[in-house]
């Protein structure tokens, strides 16, 4: 009978990770509960850091470099990451709003080998009243080139994000909105546009 129950459970657990990411459910609560309860607290101006490696499940078809899904999903850990280091999640909880990626731009520059360890960084780099703007870049540890560097929109909902952050005294005063940003904004624009005219 343990045995029939040892044999359940193993196939239960095979079929949660065929039918689920549990990969990425188990990464993200980590990646949150360490950077609340082991790491110091970062203004929402700071740039944060967090570490990755690129592994075999990670790399292309070559099994030689990070595909280019990954990249995407590395900036999302980074993304919570740095959301719990500045406590922005709590404070957007308590205001009882939520956030989603709305978009992202991403500029490969130079592939990541396999076993490979990087840094993300992420910055704030601009807000309105809808949404958050952050810049992230893919930092080799051993090189320091930059990799990949990402803009990414964090649209928030049910909540004022000009509001918001003005109870972070370090974002009372805006700063000028990059050119990059700038122009990548006119694209979406664009973008839009042209798919609410169909």
């Amino acid at each position: 009978m343990e045995i029939q129950l040892g044999y359940l459970v193993i196939v239960l657990l095979l079929i949660l990770y065929i039918l689920a990411d549990v990969n990425y459910f188990i990464r993200c609560a980590f990646v949150f509960f360490s950077a609340k309860m082991f790491q110091t607290k970062h203004k929402l101006t700071d740039i944060t850091a967090i570490l990755g490696i690129c592994t075999p499940q990670d790399v292309d078809i070559f099994l030689r470099h990070m595909n280019n899904a990954r990249f995407l999903r590395e900036l999302n850990f980074a993304s919570l990451h740095y959301y719990a280091v500045t406590d922005l999640y709590n404070r957007l909880r308590q205001r009882g709003g939520s956030v989603v990626q709305s978009a992202v731009s991403l500029r490969y520059r130079r592939f990541i080998s396999i076993f490979q360890p990087y840094k993300i960084h992420t910055k704030l780099v601009w807000w309105d009243e809808k949404a958050i703007y952050l810049e992230q870049q893919f930092v080799g540890l051993i090189n320091r080139f930059v990799n990949a560097v990402a803009l990414s929109k964090h649209s928030f909902i049910q909540c004022n994000v000009m509001h918001l952050l003005q109870t972070f005294p370090e974002t009372i005063d805006r700063p000028e909105i990059p050119e990059d940003l700038k122009l990548w904004l006119q694209a979406i624009n664009a973008s839009s546009g042209k798919l609410n005219t169909k």
